[in-house]
């Protein structure tokens, strides 16, 4: 990815108005060693505290984030003849287009309509819309080597070398989905004070998420206990630290709540690019992230086997990272720890 130039509409700033972390990309890849030091300690205390951030001049054109959001919108709109192959995909199938997050599991059809696409090692996508593929491609390879430098920059907030988390996740062969959110506004019940939920609260199954929406508001991220509606700067987008983060490094770093809340007025559409570990790659702290005396927070899991869990079963927050917990227990008869 090329260096990002930093914009001078862009200043270098901590965090936004609401107090939602911001990170500069063009201080972490082109920064003295001073700045660079100091956004990488930010980069670090954004993941532990938050598990969500900004991130600003990331060399992303907008015109390509239109153009992306343009190509969903067209999809949505087209006759369902044209969708019909997809809409009965199942959770592992390259393409999905439909309504709600896996219906025939959850019992319950959210107030959304998706398209998704495995984009990277090999990128899948409808046929129509016609521009879809070509613009879905430069997409992806953007976002994507957006999302490497963050991870390199996130290795060196835990101490580790840029590469480390990168080497242990197997990056090189990563995992990408590009995901088309569209919510139709609705107007939610007379004791819903948050409005009506286009997604509820859960963590993403991968490493770190992209996302950036249409300039309705409706992203939520839990923080401290309570919901806050995330209000992004002009030109950046939300990055958010899924499970597979979490389990790398041990917990030190979390998978955030998050939600998506419907507009009573407007429609809302969101972007998103999942970066993941090799879908192979067997995932687990690393070693030095887990020496005593706090031990092995996660046992291994195959990401392929963790995702496939993940959206095969109903939303639940985050009850998925219990497939792979380690469950300490006190043996009372003994008065000592177990694993």
């Amino acid at each position: 990815m090329a260096s990002p130039p930093r914009s001078p509409g862009q200043p270098n700033r901590p965090c936004s108005e609401d107090g939602i972390p911001v990170v500069d990309l063009a201080v972490l890849v082109n920064g003295d060693a001073r700045e660079r030091s100091q956004a990488v300690r930010h980069l670090g205390r954004a993941c532990q505290d938050w598990g969500f951030f900004m991130v600003t001049n990331h060399g992303v054109p907008e015109d390509l984030q239109s153009a992306m959001m343009d190509a969903c919108k067209e999809l949505f709109g087209l006759p369902p003849e044209q969708k019909a192959e997809f809409m009965d995909a199942g959770p592992m199938d390259p393409v999905r287009v439909g309504t709600g997050f896996n219906s025939a599991v959850d019992g319950a059809r959210y107030w959304r309509d998706y398209v998704k696409m495995f984009a990277h090692p090999e990128l899948h996508c409808p046929a129509k819309p016609d521009g879809l593929r070509g613009v879905a491609a430069e997409y992806a390879a953007r976002t994507r080597g957006l999302l490497l430098e963050l991870t390199a920059a996130i290795s060196e907030s835990l101490g580790l070398p840029a590469g480390r988390i990168a080497e242990r996740l197997d990056l090189g062969s990563c995992f990408q989905i590009l995901v088309g959110n569209h919510y139709p506004p609705c107007a939610a019940g007379p004791d819903d004070d948050d409005g009506a939920v286009g997604l509820p609260a859960h963590s993403d199954h991968g490493l770190l998420t992209l996302l950036f929406q249409n300039g309705v508001d409706g992203l939520q991220v839990k923080h401290d206990g309570r919901w806050l509606l995330a209000k992004p700067i002009p030109g950046s987008f939300f990055v958010i630290a899924g499970d597979q983060l979490e389990i790398v490094s041990n917990g030190r770093y979390k998978g955030v709540l998050h939600r998506a809340l419907v507009d009573r007025a407007q429609a809302r559409m969101s972007c998103v690019s999942l970066l993941g570990p090799c879908l192979d790659a067997v995932v687990k702290p690393v070693p030095e992230l887990a020496v005593p005396p706090l031990g092995l927070e996660f046992r291994g899991v195959k990401y392929r086997d963790y995702m496939e869990h993940q959206q095969s079963n109903k939303l639940n927050e985050k009850g998925a990272l219990d497939l792979v917990r380690v469950q300490r227990h006190i043996l009372t008869d003994t008065n000592r720890l177990e694993l």
